[in-house]
């Protein structure tokens, strides 16, 4: 079972890789989207470790922030056009 969580874990990281727009602006290469890693590493290895965490950790709830009101907003406009097409057929 260990395994498996593992194995979601690491499929849910590479999901955020996908997420945040890295592997399109990277090509694909996988030594660019690496070295990119390792600058987030040093940086929150750095003296400025705590002040690089928050702003990631800001610019994460921020972006999940605004997902999930896209995605509320999307939703309310299909209730809206089911309710406008249910309206148009009577």
């Amino acid at each position: 079972m260990a395994r498996r969580t593992r194995t979601r874990h690491l499929i849910e990281l590479g999901g955020l890789v996908q997420k945040a727009g890295l592997v399109d602006l990277a090509a694909d290469d996988r030594q660019v989207l690496y070295g990119a890693f390792l600058d987030i590493a040093m940086r929150m290895r750095s003296d400025e470790a705590a002040h690089a965490t928050a702003l990631f950790k800001r610019r994460g709830a921020r972006a999940f922030a605004d997902e999930a009101e896209q995605a509320a907003e999307a939703d309310r406009e299909k209730v809206r056009a089911a309710f406008r097409q249910r309206s148009d057929a009577e």
